[in-house]
């Protein structure tokens, strides 16, 4: 593509479908190497309550004997406040690996765990499923493999609840979905655990708890959102997952959580957005890169600027309070607008571009996501770039051009290209703005040296 002997860069459609090819190539590199990063567990989520946590109360490593009378205790004690505190003192003392191994070579250990998570009695149920969870986020492979039979006793708990949820073992669920999420992270969960989660009515349970509206509670959403992103990472049933309308549920919320910015000025529920967007835009972002998506056309259900709207208003309240969520944020807007000409429309005509170039200065990756979108603009042709042209887009990309990190200067000379392609005028605005200098900076560079040997020759000949 960009050989030397190819001189001046002329609109062929060779020269388009290579570039769209590569680009193509590179985004399928990204997306799995993604993926494979995702798939790290986000938090320990450990809240003992305050007066657990004074002196006295600090978790000791229990011996075999130990852990059995606790167990025995939680079975069979003769009250139940003796039944809870002996699964307290448990769970404090599964915070450590030395525990967990004990716990888990004990015959029947766990299916008595599983007969206390399904009792009746919600105190017990709470504190079984903080067990398990203790044991969920351990990192050692054996205790997660010891976790597994659970899963089955999981789903038909999780399963069994009505589509209203109206559940007085709210915090139970919160530490099951937890529990769930670290378990969906081992490496056997592809085989052993999503086929039956796919194969259960658990998948429609959590997209029902992720529905906006006055029954939805962020805790519970929080985790079943996680476990949801650790299912659609392994790639085992995302169509299963876009026909039962995951993409309309996962952008009315992203539609809520954007409203739930603009309404409010309490931290808390601020804190409650960032921590459900990440995985919800995850979500999205990497439901949207299946071909599945194609064929069932209309599952967003939503308009493309309302989507779009949605999305800035949520990119500028990270910009503001959490820099680090941005590249979720754009890489759904990269996949959003990477194959959707309606949803570049609507970029436009919302008045973006500029909003989108202010981010450039945060980091190197958030550079280039947005000169990624621009890319994604730009390659739908002529229409596209004239609407980029004129405005503060040339400015942006020769400031770009003194980065020192060449991947952001790699994807500024790939959008100028192809503006030089579609809106010819450009290259005169950019020579008289000094752009063969700023070429000239990156003339030796190995990996950018035909790109910018061809830009020049253009921009001389044209």
């Amino acid at each position: 593509m960009w050989s030397r002997r190819q001189g001046r860069l002329r609109p062929t459609v060779c020269g388009v479908e290579e570039l769209r090819r590569r680009r193509r190539e590179q985004e399928a590199a990204l997306r799995k190497a993604r993926r494979e990063q995702q798939l790290v567990s986000k938090r320990l989520l450990r809240e003992d309550a305050p007066e657990e946590a004074g002196e006295g109360c600090v978790a000791v490593i229990l011996g075999e004997a130990e852990v059995q009378q606790f167990l025995r205790q939680a079975q069979r004690g003769a009250e139940e406040k003796e039944r809870e505190g002996a699964l307290v003192s448990l769970r404090r003392g599964l915070q450590h690996p030395e525990t967990q191994q004990t716990f888990i070579q004990l015959e029947g250990s766990m299916r008595t765990l599983v007969g206390l998570l399904t009792s009746n009695q919600a105190l017990l149920q709470l504190e079984a499923a903080r067990c398990l969870h203790e044991l969920s986020h351990s990192e050692q492979s054996t205790i997660a493999e010891a976790c597994l039979p659970a899963t089955s006793y999981l789903l038909t708990y999780l399963s069994g609840y009505s589509s209203d949820f109206i559940s007085p073992h709210v915090a139970v669920l919160e530490a099951l979905g937890y529990a769930l999420s670290q378990l969906l992270q081992a490496k056997e969960a592809p085989e052993k655990i999503i086929p039956s989660i796919l194969a259960s009515t658990l998948p429609q349970h959590m997209l029902q708890m992720l529905q906006p509206g006055p029954k939805l509670n962020p805790g519970v959403a929080v985790e079943f959102a996680w476990c949801l992103h650790y299912i659609i990472c392994s790639q085992v049933g995302n169509p299963l997952l876009i026909g039962h309308g995951a993409l309309s549920t996962l952008g009315l919320l992203l539609l809520d959580l954007a409203g739930a910015v603009q309404r409010t000025e309490d931290v808390g529920l601020e804190l409650v957005g960032e921590e459900l967007a990440c995985p919800v835009l995850r979500c999205l972002s990497n439901l949207l890169t299946e071909a599945a998506v194609e064929t069932v056309g209309g599952q967003m259900q939503l308009r493309d600027e309302r989507v779009v709207a949605a999305l800035f208003i949520l990119l500028q309240f990270f910009f503001q309070k959490q820099p680090s969520l941005l590249p979720e944020g754009l890489w759904l807007l990269n996949n959003l607008t990477a194959n959707s000409p309606s949803f570049c429309t609507s970029l436009l005509s919302l008045d973006l571009i500029e909003p989108l170039l202010q981010l450039l200065p945060v980091s190197n990756v958030v550079s280039i996501m947005v000169l990624t979108v621009l890319c994604n603009v730009a390659e739908k042709g002529p229409a596209y770039c004239q609407r980029l042209w004129p405005g503060p887009l040339l400015p942006a990309l020769l400031h770009t051009l003194a980065f020192s990190d060449t991947e952001v200067v790699g994807q500024s000379l790939e959008l100028l290209h192809l503006l030089f392609l579609y809106q010819p005028e450009a290259v005169q605005v950019f020579l008289q703005q000094s752009g063969l200098q700023a070429l000239e900076r990156h003339q030796e560079e190995a990996q950018l040296q035909d790109r910018v040997y061809a830009l020049q020759q253009t921009a001389l000949q044209g």
